[in-house]
């Protein structure tokens, strides 16, 4: 796994200035917090840097349990994922709901002849109630559609999985395999998977 300009930038400041806080390594890159937060939360993940609360960020340097989690992100997504919750467009909100607690998701992704056309989250569910939306409203009225849905093919790296989640702040995505026409659901890729994935590794240093 190769960092980006940027991230080494990160390290080089706080190999220097260590331990400093996540607005002053922003400050010196002229960038904001949030656009470094995913960096921030790739080498905290892989343990080159260390993280302490109201102290700010230390480096760890490279080792064997670094390498180890190199490899865990370079993993495909399809080694890690859960098996998708799938809805039709014209499935009412209530039978969404039910969907929703019966598989213990939080996210649904809705197809149409087999193909996905949209997304919809516990949050749409619950402002569709809040704006007056009846029961027997299709999931299809209120989901998010193309080209706004944010996937991730089925050969995509780990890495880049979480990197998505974690810049467009989600809880889970869909996993994809291109077909004539769309894409196929395959499977789904969650913080749930991550925070799995993270303590397998972190377990077997």
């Amino acid at each position: 796994m190769k960092f980006t300009a940027r991230q080494k930038k990160i390290i080089d400041i706080v190999k220097e200035f260590q331990p400093i806080t996540g607005e002053k390594i922003a400050s010196k890159l002229n960038l904001s917090r949030a656009t470094l937060r995913p960096d921030f939360t790739l080498l905290t993940m892989v343990e080159v840097l260390g993280a302490r609360p109201k102290v700010g960020y230390y480096y760890l340097g490279y080792n064997g349990s670094v390498n180890q989690r190199r490899e865990s992100l370079s993993m495909s997504v399809e080694e890690v994922m859960s098996l998708p919750t799938l809805v039709d467009e014209q499935t009412s909100i209530y039978d969404a709901v039910v969907s929703l607690f019966l598989e213990d998701a939080g996210t649904l992704f809705v197809t149409n002849e087999g193909l996905l056309t949209g997304v919809v989250s516990r949050k749409d569910l619950l402002r569709s109630f809040l704006g007056g939306q009846t029961q027997a409203t299709p999931v299809g009225v209120l989901m998010t559609r193309e080209p706004k849905i944010i996937k991730v093919d089925k050969d995509a790296s780990v890495l880049e999985a979480t990197r998505l989640i974690v810049e467009h702040d989600i809880d889970a995505i869909p996993v994809v395999s291109k077909q004539e026409g769309g894409y196929l659901v395959v499977g789904r890729y969650t913080k749930t998977n991550i925070a799995k994935l993270f303590v397998e590794v972190v377990g077997n240093d």
